[in-house]
This record gives C-alpha cells, sequence and structure tokens, in this order.
C-alpha cells in the first residue's frame, strides 16, 4: 500500500498494555487450569456473548504482574466509565463493526466489480469511524495515559498525508460513481446497456396520467425484488456493460482496491478489540450494579500479602442469581500480619465453596487490572492460581480417587512459588477423617512454608488452628434452625460441626433426612 503511515504517537501502541510491557503479545491463548474450577469461564462465556469477533478470551486469561500495568488500566476503566466516553467508543465500534460487515460480504461475493464495491464501501465506513472518534474522544477530556495517548495517536493519524489521501481518493471514487449513468433496454431475451442521453423517465408520466382514475385507497401490485447481495448473472451483465462504457473510473478503482488492501492502520484495529475487554466487563457488571451490588478498583500490591475485601461475592454466582431475581449474599474477608490461609469449615452447602471461588476470582480480576466484586479490596498480585476442586476418577489414570488427589496436589505444591495463590475445595473428603487430617496438614504446612496465599475448605476443623499463619472461617447457620443456611461466612474459631455434618449425611441422619423417614 502506497498510503504512508507511521506510529503517531511514540508512546501509545495499546490500551491494554503500556509500551515497556511488550505490547499485547504477553497474552496466553489457552484457558487456565483453574478457569472451570472458579466458574470463571462462567464468567468469561457471558462477558463475550455476542462479541465472538473480537476473540477476547485470550485477553481475559492472562495475568500482569505489574501494580504500575494495573493502574494503567484502572484508568482506562474509569475514563469509559464516563457516559460520554463510552458513547464516543460505541459509535466507534459500531461503525467497524459495519466495515468489517462490508468486507466480509466482498469476500464471499462471486463478481469481481460487486467485490470492488463493497471494499470501498467498507474503506469509507473506515475513514468516517476515524475521523468520528478523532473529533469525539478528545471533546470528551479523557484523564487516562492510554486514552489521552490514543487521542494524540488520532491526531496525527488523521492529519497525516497518507489517511488525507486515503479519504480523498475514496471521496472522488465515490463522486465518479455516483455521476455514472446509463440506460437499459430491454427487448425480448436481449439487454443493451447505453450511455444515458436524456431519455425522459416515463415512469412519472404513467403516474401522473393514472392518478386521475384513482379512487380512495388502492393495493399495491408491485411485486417486491429479493433483497439479497449476491447479483445474479442478469445484474452482472448490466453491470459489465456499464464498466465497458466507463473504463477509466472502473479501472481507477480497481487500482484503488490493489492499493489499499491493507489500509486497516495495525494500532486502530488493536484498539478497536482491546477496548472491547474493557467495555465487555462493564456491561457485564451493569446487571449486579443495578441491582445494587458494589464493585470497585481494589488496592493490589506485589509485596504485602495482608489482603482484605468488604461485602464481596462470588461473580459468577452473582450473574445468575441477579437475572432471577434472588439476592446475593456477600462476605467480608482479611488476612493480616503472619497470616497466609483460610481454612473454611461448616455443613455442606453452606457457602464453602462459594467462598473458595471468590477468594480466588478476585485475585484473577485484580490480576487482570479490572473493577472486583465488593465495597472496597485490596489484594495480592499473584504470579498464577493454583485450584484443586474434587474431581470425577479416571479410570484411565488407574489410580483411585484418594492417589489421585495426592498425585494432583504434588504437582501443584512442586510448581506454587511464594507469589501464587491456592485454592483447596473439600480435599481428601473420600478418606476417613485420621487420614484427612494428616495428610491435610501435611499440605498445609507445605503452603505455609511456601507463604502462598490460599483458601482450604475442609470438613476437618482441626486444620483450621493449625498455625497462626492459619485463620478459621465458618459458614453459618440459622441458630433457631440448623438446617436453614445463611451463606454467611464469619472469621471464627472452628465450632466442631463439620465432621459431624459430614458424617450425618453419609449416613443418611441429617434433619432433613430423618424428617422424611419420620414422614413416610
Amino acid at each position: 500500500m502506497n498510503v504512508e503511515r507511521r506510529a503517531a504517537a511514540p508512546r501509545f501502541h495499546s490500551v491494554l498494555f503500556r509500551r515497556s510491557e511488550g505490547g499485547s503479545a504477553v497474552h496466553a491463548e489457552e484457558e487456565p487450569d483453574y478457569f472451570r474450577d472458579l466458574n470463571l469461564d462462567q464468567v468469561l462465556q457471558s462477558m463475550i456473548s455476542g462479541r465472538e469477533e473480537y476473540d477476547l478470551s485470550p485477553l481475559f486469561y492472562s495475568l500482569l504482574h505489574d501494580v504500575a500495568a494495573v493502574w494503567y488500566r484502572h484508568e482506562v476503566l474509569r475514563d469509559l466509565e464516563r457516559p460520554g466516553v463510552l458513547q464516543a467508543i460505541a459509535r466507534f465500534a459500531e461503525r467497524m463493526t459495519q466495515m468489517r460487515a462490508h468486507l466480509d460480504r466482498a469476500d464471499h461475493l462471486y463478481y469481481e466489480l460487486q467485490r470492488q464495491s463493497w471494499f470501498v464501501d467498507a474503506v469509507e465506513v473506515y475513514c468516517d469511524a476515524v475521523r468520528a472518534l478523532a473529533d469525539e474522544l478528545p471533546a470528551q477530556q479523557p484523564r487516562s495515559e492510554g486514552l489521552i495517548g490514543l487521542c494524540g495517536y488520532l491526531a496525527e493519524y488523521v492529519a497525516s498525508p497518507g489517511f488525507i489521501s486515503l479519504v480523498d481518493e475514496t471521496t472522488r471514487l465515490r463522486q465518479a460513481f455516483g455521476a455514472i449513468r446509463y440506460s437499459v433496454l430491454i427487448q425480448g431475451g436481449q439487454v443493451t446497456v447505453t450511455d444515458y442521453a436524456g431519455d425522459a423517465d416515463y415512469s412519472e408520466q404513467v403516474q401522473d396520467t393514472f392518478a386521475r382514475f384513482r379512487q380512495g385507497r388502492v393495493s399495491g401490485y408491485r411485486a417486491a425484488s429479493p433483497d439479497t447481495v449476491e447479483m445474479n448473472h442478469v445484474e452482472a451483465q448490466i453491470l459489465d456493460g456499464v464498466a465497458s462504457l466507463h473504463t477509466e473510473v472502473f479501472a481507477r478503482r480497481a487500482n484503488y482496491c490493489v492499493r489499499h488492501g491493507d489500509y486497516l492502520d495495525e494500532t486502530i484495529a488493536r484498539f478497536d478489540r482491546e477496548v472491547q475487554f474493557y467495555v465487555a466487563y462493564l456491561e457485564l457488571i451493569g446487571r449486579p450494579r443495578a441491582a445494587g451490588l458494589p464493585f470497585c478498583y481494589p488496592q493490589v500490591s506485589t509485596q504485602s500479602k495482608e489482603i482484605a475485601a468488604v461485602e464481596t461475592f462470588d461473580i459468577a454466582l452473582a450473574d445468575k442469581l441477579v437475572r432471577e431475581p434472588q439476592p446475593v449474599v456477600r462476605n467480608d474477608l482479611y488476612l493480616e500480619g503472619p497470616e497466609r490461609m483460610f481454612v473454611v469449615s461448616g455443613p455442606n452447602n453452606g457457602g464453602k465453596t462459594t467462598f473458595a471461588r471468590t477468594f480466588g476470582q478476585l485475585h484473577h480480576l485484580a490480576g487482570l487490572g479490572l473493577l472486583v466484586p465488593g465495597r472496597e479490596a485490596r489484594l495480592f498480585l499473584p504470579d498464577c492460581i493454583y485450584t484443586h476442586f474434587e474431581k470425577e476418577e479416571d479410570i484411565s489414570t488407574l489410580r483411585g480417587k484418594f492417589e489421585d488427589e495426592l498425585v494432583r496436589v504434588h504437582e501443584i505444591l512442586d510448581r506454587a512459588t511464594a507469589s501464587s495463590v491456592i485454592v483447596m475445595n473439600e480435599s481428601f473428603s473420600s478418606t476417613t477423617l485420621n487420614d484427612a487430617l494428616f495428610v491435610g496438614s501435611e499440605v498445609i504446612r507445605r503452603i505455609l512454608e511456601l507463604e502462598c496465599l490460599g483458601v482450604y475448605v475442609t470438613f476437618v476443623d482441626e486444620l483450621a488452628s493449625l498455625a497462626d499463619a492459619t485463620v478459621s472461617m465458618v459458614t453459618q447457620i440459622v441458630p433457631e434452625n440448623p438446617t436453614v443456611r445463611t451463606f454467611k461466612v464469619l472469621r471464627r474459631p472452628a465450632d466442631g460441626l463439620a465432621y459431624a455434618w459430614a458424617i450425618a449425611e453419609k449416613y443418611g441422619l441429617t434433619y432433613e433426612r430423618v424428617i422424611e423417614r419420620i414422614g413416610t
């Protein structure tokens, strides 16, 4: 392509990554192992639904490991929460979607002359989109480094000789085709295309003649032509005839399509995709926000492991419940001083797993530079998140369930570092109390030696007081009716009932089962 282009603002290249971070090539392509355990796959699916064209999944997989990188995204998000900024970008995105639709149609059309026409349409839409964004976005006075940099880039790009030439050539080509007039003569099965010689338009004369005979409303008997993009063979022959009469302008367009085949600016195309990462997330949390659930910009650190979250909740569960609608229970959590791990106990179906998922989700979302569920939060930026949730036995491994759990935990502990987050849910529940206590104690000690942050959900209450670095969290029930869970998880000593609940459920001696048997 002969359109001269260069990065107009050297410091800007991405709204997701600062220049020093190496750009958008630093994202993963595969879903992390912990995604499904934490129900982050559900969050992602809800977020990207309807935005498949942007391929946002890889952007949601990769964690940031630098505080400044997180702040960079926070600033952009704060700008996008302002309606004027969001509307300007929404209009830009709509035009860019239209541009891609034109290109897609051009790629699937059979006739070359028709493909060229759709390509010119796409370039025209692109030019309009860029110029509009270059006008509208600076008027909103963005405050983030990312969007300020984009404004600078757009200002120089639209003023560059290459872009001005592209707009001018596109406009003149449009005008040239708009000035073409021709006549079509149909005689029997023969169609002849000639230059328009000022022939009268008899359709208006016929309508005027018969208008005097009209009495009241009349029915229309015009046959509707099919609304298809692809031309039929007759239309194609007519177009070929017009092209033979106006060879110069059609040759200009063919040359235009070859020279401007790579008209799309790389930085602008990257922005079009990357900004949807933010917009999609803001749309996702818009529903729970409207229902009164809080989201906040967390304080983040790569050094301090004194974490906290106030009125936090499972974002995947909240997305589901607000649609029904049902209330969402919020919980507080914090670790201070030498504390590194929550040990969560209590009756089943009381919110233990939800608490564990919330903990993991908080650190993933914080590592993406996004808002997190809660009124306020202070979180650690992990190098990786590891999860150990109960899985069905895999007969291909020739291992029992307990042995399989040990192998998986061993792999996690081998890979984890002091900067990792580990979430273990109902581990070793398939074995005896003594074995679960022994193995659980050894695993927790190993995690604490690594100084990882983590959650350990268990039915073994003794693990809650294993060391000063462990904090006991207990799911709550309604005192007057122990069968009713509140789904609140409070920081307090284990009450010694968790294993009793597990035994009762195992042998069908829970309150519900006993009442059911009495009733029958």
